[in-house]
């Protein structure tokens, strides 16, 4: 996927290429991205297991294949409120990122949280979505309390958003704006096969 080259060679949103999906291989990391959005996390031993609900069959593909790609095998099941729970099987080489987001029992990004391409494509696929005027990263509902570092984690590669509240179809942090839906489509990369068009940030023509 490609943008428009900027109009001058210090333009921001170019010099942050970097934080692109193809900037480096994936990587056991990148599934921070889905602890930022509503994904969990749970320790057992010298294990852990990740999990996340979604609302569409075509996140469970993504996310299965996602997954693969970093070496973790994932299974999926139906809820009874017609969701899609996607989770892993404990796994030592998850401890890490357990280890990272947990306090006690509760979820909080660690210092030195940041975001990047591979990481938000990774949120966009299990929680992203569009509305009229942007789009949605959602979060955890419990999570409220650390949402300002997330915020911060996206303000820092150009993409600076407004919390939503659940009482107007949140939690979810909304980006809004041409130029950071374009900066948002051009981190996170092309769409997958499985996504629809609508529910993906294209760069705008």
């Amino acid at each position: 996927m490609s943008l428009t080259p900027p109009d001058s060679p210090s333009d921001p949103v170019r010099q942050l290429s970097l934080f692109g999906t193809e900037a480096a291989d994936p990587a056991l990391a990148d599934l921070a991205g889905l602890l930022a959005g509503p994904a969990e996390v749970v320790r057992m031993g010298g294990t852990a297991r990740l999990s996340v609900v979604v609302d569409a069959a075509w996140r469970v593909h993504v996310l299965v294949a996602e997954l693969a790609a970093r070496g973790v095998p994932a299974s999926w099941e139906p809820t009874e409120d017609g969701r899609h729970l996607v989770r892993t099987a404990y796994a030592t080489t998850l401890a890490p990122l357990a280890v990272a987001w947990l306090r006690g029992a509760v979820k909080r990004p660690p210092a030195g949280f940041h975001l990047n391409g591979r990481r938000l494509r990774l949120w966009l696929a299990a929680a992203g979505s569009a509305d009229p005027t942007g789009f949605l990263l959602r979060l955890g509902a419990g999570d409220e309390s650390w949402w300002p570092q997330v915020r911060a984690a996206l303000a820092a590669v150009g993409l600076p958003g407004a919390v939503l509240d659940p009482a107007v179809g949140g939690p979810a942090y909304r980006i809004t704006g041409r130029r950071r839906l374009a900066r948002l489509a051009e981190l996170v990369g092309d769409r997958p096969p499985a996504a629809p068009v609508t529910d993906w940030p294209g760069v705008p023509r």
